[in-house]
């Protein structure tokens, strides 16, 4: 019996602390530090509802709002969610370091307090950051960031810039950004990395502070120039949520779109020189870590006979930014001008693959011929040294052929043998030999000749048949009207349509039609390209409101196309529109 009791007060207990232990009564400041003529936010927030609320005393603040309440409480899959939060809004009264005491309240019979919170009150500040104002808000909890990984490379050693967008837990982004002003890269060779609009959203730190971050390009670049090299920042126009003033009937207050011009920020890359000390005669550029070969597919073969010759440089680094070394062959090997080959895939930590130059090597005459070894050289940044490597010496054995006149003079055993210059391989070969059949049929009365004789008249009603539809179509004044708006249409919109498959190049191209239209139908010059100027020649022209509307919403389409990204659908849906108001307004105006 006694045993019974304790596991039944051993269970209680347990529950008790479970349910302890699942509560949470935190306090929340919009800022920790500000100016004496600024405004403070506190909220204190519980997942449970409680009784006997008492806020600290704000000792050296003003209360000027508050206290209001909001409270949450909804069921997802069968689990419960509630918050319940008490905000006021306080103006200090003195300046200094000052600390906001305990708020206490009652959960199922616990007392429960938050921690005590140390606020820094400075002079007063030229432009007052208000913690109630929207733009504020969503300015102070919205951040972009251009992430180095390496702010001082050496010439053409790769780093790479990450933009980053920190958004705290305060607000949200549920709409699509534009980007603004995109980065040029000057002095760099630059590769974005493309991320699919796949933005996965992680969660970090940002100044110390719980932040979550989305990853939104990541660029790969190589110095091409020594000393300080700036990156230009890149600007977004993001729409953010915030909390505003108004609630709704529940007393949960609503959410106020904002739209905030954001930038990374300029970065400054101090570019170090390639070291003078150890540099090799042969060093074309070179940097990152990588191997060397010269790889033949045969060095035994006929005179006349081909082999493939491949000098293939592998690893990783600036692949396509030198060339390999050349090939240095005897004279009496003819060599044709190297293929290049590139098998390169640029990911986070820069270039790396393969890059091949393929001779194909063709031997004139019998003989052994030896091929040197030659060297490449490159610059480690890992190891801060230059390394040369050396290929292998290799022989090319042609085994039959004629025997050149140089070989012949040097080889006293073969003094005998007739020397046999190239360029009478194809001495007794007759490349134009002009035969001609010996059966021979006669044109008269044959297939050609009938189909020559009678063709003429068979062709005569379809003439007659072409000319009665031209006239009818001559006659066809509305029709030809609207094929002579249709063909104008096709002109402007050519560009367009060739680049329907990339909505950039579509839209700068639909972009360009529009105006290349304007100039010619209204007679103005690109300064005059205005909407409102346009849609008042297009009316004065007598060209119906609602066909003036839709052209305006196409160049306004246009414009907002760079900035943000387009579907396939909506590139065809513009397209189709373009050309129907083109033919309609080439119909209307007079």
């Amino acid at each position: 019996m006694k045993m019974k009791n304790f596991l039944f007060l051993l269970t209680l207990v347990l529950c008790s602390i479970a349910a302890t232990a699942q509560v949470q009564f935190d306090a929340k400041v919009s800022k920790k530090t500000l100016g004496i003529n600024e405004r403070l936010r506190i909220d204190f927030e519980m997942n449970q509802d409680g009784d006997n609320f008492r806020p600290p005393n704000f000792e050296n603040f003003k209360v000027v709002g508050g206290p209001n309440q909001s409270i949450s409480n909804s069921w997802i899959n069968g689990k419960r969610s509630f918050s319940k939060t008490y905000s006021y809004f306080l103006a200090p009264q003195s300046r200094g370091r000052v600390t906001i005491g305990q708020a206490t309240i009652e959960i199922n019979g616990e007392t429960y307090k938050t921690l005590p919170l140390e606020i820094e009150v400075t002079t007063a500040v030229a432009v007052p950051k208000d913690g109630n104002n929207a733009d504020y808000v969503a300015s102070e909890n919205v951040h972009l960031v251009a992430e180095v990984s390496n702010a001082n490379p050496y010439l053409n050693e790769a780093l790479t810039v990450t933009y980053k967008l920190y958004v705290s837990h305060d607000v949200s982004i549920t709409s699509q950004w534009r980007e603004i002003d995109t980065p040029k890269y000057a002095d760099f060779w630059s590769q974005n990395i493309d991320n699919k609009n796949n933005f996965k959203v992680y969660e970090g730190k940002y100044n110390g502070e719980d932040y979550r971050y989305v990853v939104l390009r990541t660029t790969v670049l190589y110095p091409q120039k020594t000393g300080k090299l700036d990156i230009e920042p890149l600007t977004l126009d993001i729409p953010i949520d915030v909390q505003g003033n108004r609630r709704d009937i529940f007393g949960r207050r609503l959410m106020e779109r904002v739209n905030k011009t954001i930038s990374a920020g300029n970065r400054t890359i101090d570019v170090k020189s390639l070291p003078l000390e150890g540099k090799p005669d042969g060093f074309n550029g070179a940097v990152g870590d990588f191997s060397f070969d010269i790889i033949t597919n045969k060095t035994n073969l006929d005179a006349n006979e081909s082999l493939q010759l491949d000098v293939k440089i592998a690893g990783k680094g600036n692949l396509k930014l030198f060339t390999a070394p050349s090939v240095k062959l005897p004279n009496t090997l003819e060599v044709y001008e190297p293929e290049h080959n590139e098998s390169v895939n640029t990911t986070v930590s820069g270039m790396q693959g393969s890059i091949t130059d393929s001779y194909t090597v063709v031997p004139q005459f019998k003989g052994t011929y030896p091929v040197n070894p030659i060297t490449f050289s490159f610059f480690d940044p890992k190891t801060e040294k230059y390394k040369t490597i050396t290929s292998k010496e290799f022989t090319i054995e042609v085994e039959n052929g004629p025997i050149s006149s140089v070989t012949a003079n040097t080889n006293s055993n073969d003094a005998k043998k007739q020397v046999v210059l190239s360029k009478d391989n194809f001495k007794y070969i007759k490349l134009n030999a002009n035969l001609v059949p010996i059966a021979q049929e006669t044109f008269f009365k044959s297939v050609l000749f009938w189909s020559l004789l009678g063709g003429p008249f068979l062709l005569i009603p379809l003439f007659i048949l072409a000319g009665k539809k031209r006239k009818q179509r001559l006659n066809d004044l509305e029709g030809n009207k609207l094929r002579r708006a249709n063909k104008l249409a096709k002109k402007y919109l050519s560009e367009a349509k060739r680049n329907i498959q990339n909505p950039v190049a579509f839209y700068e191209s639909l972009e360009r039609a529009l105006h290349n239209y304007l100039k010619a139908k209204l007679n103005i010059e690109t300064s005059e390209m205005e909407k409102s100027h346009i849609s008042k020649l297009l009316l004065e022209r007598n060209v119906e409101a609602p066909v003036v509307e839709n052209f305006i919403t196409l160049l306004k389409s246009c414009e907002y196309a760079r900035y943000a990204s387009s579907s396939t659908t909506s590139v065809q849906q513009d397209y189709s529109r373009a050309a129907e108001v083109i033919s309609t307004i080439d119909k209307q105006i007079q």
